[in-house]
């Protein structure tokens, strides 16, 4: 299904015309065709939208935390009354395997919501320091920049504590998967959201997101994508000081320990790189195994890849559907020849398609052992379904090897508990993830180095969106 008003933007409270008569065409990944097009924005129509959430302000952050929970919480109902509509349009958007769509990226928005809304029903908003009052306040006017990969994940993260928090907003979603948002947007509608609190532009990085980062009404942007896009933000940002919260690019080591069940251990290692089809920032892309047992886990890579069913994402037995976009498919294929031409050991996989699909952005499932820190496939961050098996001589080496990169928004440890804990203080990341363990939304998601600042979900996520302010001389 194609969500109305794709052809519109959602402005203080209403789908209207944009300034703007440009438009995109949105492609079915897995078909190549063009299923839709959207509207794209101008720098127009980013400032209609950001007026009308400064106008909205006042209004919606003296409205009572207990009444902005309520209305999360309808939005919550409203969400889940269009949850199949969500699959289907993630799936159309972005090739998700129908499964997977309903499985992860539809419940990804659900749980998110519900997390906020349960941190914010325990959030303490206001206590006393002494004679201080210490209050919560929403930092203003946000601009929330969303990527493609993850839609429902990233833009309910956003929205919903932003919206807690007492802050408006203006939201641009990817316009590579802009279905998703239109129809996040109706959901906000109908659940009631007031006019100008929630805003929706389409339209390119460069031009509207650009000025939603430099715009001087814009008190914070929140964005997730790549790390490049992401330093031009900050750089736009910063004449006017606003608060810059990035969650970025990501390179993720997955540590093996010797006392790991090797054949485990790397079997759901390669599925957890291959979910998405690669594309998460935090996929675990570079596994880390004793040297002396890269053979044991080379030979269950191999394996544990080539188990993975890839084809028609309506097929709710495919796990692994096609790239987002012919852009990514020819990045993904440069960085698979880097590697042979590089000198890693190909194990499975390759360039190409997969021999039964001629059309359609699908890659093989690729593994490659006898990988070291050097080599590209090393140090870039691929976006696809391709897995890096480095061998280590200690803990140790391990663990430099797993520090030695510019990013560090998650990591990953296979093997007992006990073992693991103190590898886990070692490593640079935001989130260290034992034994491939059940995603926690309410645990904070965000990145050390060149992955990013700021930390979202739940409570985290509420803060990020918050004013501190002391009110000195208050008394008891």
């Amino acid at each position: 299904m194609i969500p109305a008003n794709m052809l519109k933007f959602y402005i203080n409270g209403q789908w209207v015309d944009p300034v703007s008569t440009a438009r995109l065409g949105v492609e079915n990944p897995a078909t190549e065709e063009i299923v839709c097009e959207v509207a794209m924005g101008n720098r127009e129509d980013a400032d209609r939208a950001i007026m009308a959430a400064r106008a909205a302000f006042d209004g919606w952050t003296y409205t009572p935390v207990k009444d902005r929970i309520a209305l999360v919480k309808r939005i919550l109902e409203v969400y889940n009354a269009r949850y199949e509509d969500f699959a289907q349009v993630m799936s159309t958007e972005m090739g998700a395997p129908i499964t997977w769509a309903r499985n992860a990226q539809a419940w990804a928005g659900q749980v998110h919501i519900e997390a906020t809304i349960k941190a914010a029903e325990e959030m303490v908003w206001e206590y006393n320091r002494g004679s201080t009052r210490i209050v919560y306040e929403g930092i203003g006017v946000c601009s929330l920049i969303t990527p493609w990969n993850w839609p429902m994940n990233q833009i309910a993260c956003k929205v919903a504590p932003a919206l807690i928090a007492g802050c408006t907003m203006v939201l641009k979603p990817s316009e590579i998967a802009p279905l998703s948002g239109t129809l996040f947007a109706q959901v906000l509608h109908d659940a009631g959201v007031p006019p100008g609190v929630f805003n929706l532009v389409h339209g390119a990085g460069p031009e509207v997101g650009a000025r939603m980062s430099e715009h001087p009404e814009v008190d914070m942007v929140s964005f997730t994508g790549s790390t490049r896009a992401g330093t031009a933000i900050a750089a736009a940002a910063a004449p006017t000081v606003k608060r810059v919260a990035q969650e970025l690019g990501g390179k993720s080591p997955n540590i093996i320990l010797p006392t790991a069940d090797i054949a485990e251990a790397v079997a759901a290692g390669v599925n957890a790189v291959m979910s998405n089809t690669g594309q998460s920032c935090d996929a675990p892309t570079r596994m880390l195994v004793p040297r002396a047992r890269q053979a044991e886990a080379l030979a269950a890579a191999k394996e544990a890849a080539e188990a993975i069913v890839t084809g028609d994402p309506r097929d709710e037995a495919t796990v692994l559907g096609p790239l987002v976009s012919k852009l990514q498919f020819d990045k993904v294929q440069r960085l698979i020849q880097a590697g042979i031409d590089e000198g890693a050991t190909l194990v499975t996989g390759g360039v190409g398609r997969p021999a039964d699909l001629n059309r359609g952005w699908f890659v093989r499932p690729t593994v490659f052992g006898d990988v070291v820190n050097s080599m590209t496939i090393s140090k870039e961050e691929i976006f696809g379904p391709v897995l890096a098996i480095q061998p280590y001589d200690s803990i140790e080496d391990a663990i430099r090897q797993a520090n030695d990169t510019v990013y560090g928004l998650a990591a990953y440890i296979a093997g007992p508990v006990e073992d693991a804990k103190p590898v886990a203080r070692k490593l640079r990341a935001g989130t260290v993830n034992l034994n491939y363990p059940d995603w926690d939304t309410s645990a904070p998601f965000g990145g050390y180095k060149q992955s990013g600042n700021g930390r979202e979900y739940a409570d985290w996520g509420i803060h990020d969106f918050c004013e501190v302010k002391g009110i000195v001389g208050y008394g008891e």
